[in-house]
């Protein structure tokens, strides 16, 4: 099955492709040296926004951030004619190639600057495109925080999965991810220039263009339908459309990089993977969303890894993933959806350090069977957060609002309150604010292998760190929980005025008026069977939100 992290809307492409021969190699090289790259000239293999960044923080752009020395890869193509650039990794210090002889091989061992080959595919490419892997980063502009306030936000099909890790208050303070760069890594994104659901992300000039690694897959906004993965992933996070569907980062900037290869599963696609992260650092991402994961890999079964395989250091996507996380990236990643088979750990890059590995639970809070566990082969706690990953609100192409299962649809949910948060909150780091989020989980002193440190509460942290001194949430208690005919809320401090119950749609259908009792009755005998999303305001704008099922 393909490990791209989706369950409801999987669709499969067939190429000539079998598990064969070895057709894919990794190049490990021994060194950097006569490089025409230095330390003094970053603007060379770094954007400006890349190179502000590190300044910001304080990190130092070494020679592990020169690209791979670009005559080392000519000496190696000059080999063989029928030689392919697949992907290169500058933090690992690889270059992947198509080599359909074996008997190159031998020649490429012999060259001075190569420690190693690894065979990592089987590909069978005919009729190669041209294809030029982006070396060179977009220019990208600095970014600019804003945290006017300004009226809420009608969330339509998206307010209980933003509810529930508590972001409306967030956004209610003017923090919608505004001058933050989303990299999204993911499958293909078909239809994005052109879906009216977009334009306002178009034609605003948020949309920051596109990255494919897809030797067969040149464009990666038209590849058809086969490449609709990343649509609807980057959908739950940058949809703006009011009153049917907002995501959680409608403000954002979106960058959009093609790694993956739809309709095979070998482990050259962990190198496409690392060279998209490599590009998202370069161009200056503040978050990346990656619904991908990998674990076994059938259509090159001689690659297969086990769980021993997963301690965040084996892979090369995972390696990878740990860097970006400690280079100015807030990295989230799904943790996968083998929950219910025999083998249910979370997958790779997942299994990385200093990054968020994003389980999957449903809109009230219950752990969605599917979501892989944890902990990583090494002990440590993964998932790291959950977010709502079943009946998650998405768009599809062709205009279609509907709703997909899987942590593919959970990553993206708190991938943008990721990019809200550190709006709000630039002074931090993105490992600090990584553990920020962390910390703010419903489970962060109790983790456990299903829901990890458990569903963060961005707004939480948000006070918590920035130190809102009046902020004094309301302490509600709400059952029983399923309802059936009433539902009591306690109000512990008494003086509730305006309760507004909201269904999962959005929609406003039921306010009951409080005079300061701290036992509320509700009566919800006609509401329909489903999942609510309740506000309660008092005196002072403090407000509570909960939730319930009818």
């Amino acid at each position: 099955m393909k490990r791209i992290i989706l369950i409801l809307f999987v669709l499969y492409v067939t190429f000539s492709v079998f598990a064969q021969a070895p057709t894919c190699y990794r190049i490990y090289l021994s060194d950097k040296n006569n490089t025409p790259y230095t330390i003094d000239n970053p603007s060379a293999y770094l954007s400006q926004r890349a190179i502000d960044k590190r300044t910001r923080f304080n990190i130092p752009i070494t020679e592990q951030d020169f690209p791979v020395n670009p005559q080392y890869k000519q000496q190696i193509l000059a080999l063989d004619a029928d030689m392919q650039l697949l992907s290169v990794s500058k933090w690992m210090n690889t270059v992947t190639v198509y080599c359909p002889d074996s008997i190159v091989v031998p020649q490429i061992l012999n060259l001075p600057f190569v420690d190693s080959v690894k065979a990592v595919g089987s590909y069978i490419l005919n009729d190669l495109p041209v294809y030029q892997i982006p070396e060179n980063p977009v220019p990208m502009t600095h970014n600019t925080f804003s945290s006017s306030k300004e009226k809420s936000i009608d969330y339509g099909e998206g307010l209980a999965q933003i509810a529930l890790l508590n972001g409306i208050p967030l956004h209610e303070e003017g923090f919608r991810g505004e001058g933050m760069l989303i990299a999204v890594l993911d499958g293909g994104f078909y239809g994005i220039e052109t879906i009216s659901f977009f334009q306002d992300l178009v034609n605003s000039g948020r949309f920051f263009g596109s990255y494919s690694l897809m030797p067969n897959f040149v464009d990666t906004l038209e590849s058809g339908w086969s490449e609709v993965h990343g649509t609807i992933v980057t959908s739950a996070i940058a949809a703006n459309t009011n009153g049917e569907f907002v995501g959680t980062a409608p403000d954002a900037s979106y960058a959009l990089i093609h790694t993956e290869w739809v309709g095979t599963e070998e482990l050259v696609e962990e190198d496409f993977w690392a060279n998209g992260a490599e590009i998202a650092d370069s161009i200056g991402a503040d978050v990346i969303n990656s619904s991908l994961g990998y674990r076994a890999f059938p259509d090159f079964p001689q690659a297969n890894v086990s769980y021993v395989d997963m301690d965040g250091v084996n892979s090369i996507a995972s390696r990878c993933a740990t860097i970006l996380g400690q280079k100015g990236v807030i990295v989230c990643i799904a943790g996968g959806n083998d929950g219910n088979n025999e083998y249910y750990y979370v997958s790779r890059p997942g299994d990385a350090f200093d990054i968020l590995c994003v389980g999957a639970c449903t809109s009230d809070s219950i752990i969605a069977g599917f979501s892989s566990h944890g902990p990583s082969y090494d002990g440590r706690v993964k998932p790291d957060i959950t977010s709502q990953g079943v009946e998650t609100a998405c768009y599809y192409p062709g205009n279609w609002l509907s709703t997909a299962n899987g942590t593919s649809l959970a990553t993206p949910v708190a991938t943008g309150m990721c990019a809200c948060l550190w709006q709000a909150m630039p002074q931090y780091t993105s490992t600090e604010m990584m553990q920020i989020i962390r910390e703010s989980a419903h489970l962060y002193n109790n983790p456990n292998m299903e829901y990890g440190y458990g569903i963060p509460d961005f707004y939480k942290a948000y006070t918590t760190h920035v130190g809102i001194n009046d902020y004094n949430p309301l302490r509600l208690s709400v059952y029983p929980n399923p309802a059936t005919d009433k539902l009591y809320l306690t109000n512990h401090d008494g003086e509730l005025q305006t309760i507004n119950i909201y269904n999962a749609s959005g929609q406003l259908v039921l306010q009951h008026t409080v005079c300061n009792n701290p036992l509320i009755e509700i009566n919800v005998t006609s509401l329909p069977q489903g999942f609510y999303v309740g506000t309660a305001t008092m005196g002072g704008n403090r407000t509570a939100t909960f939730k319930f099922v009818k």
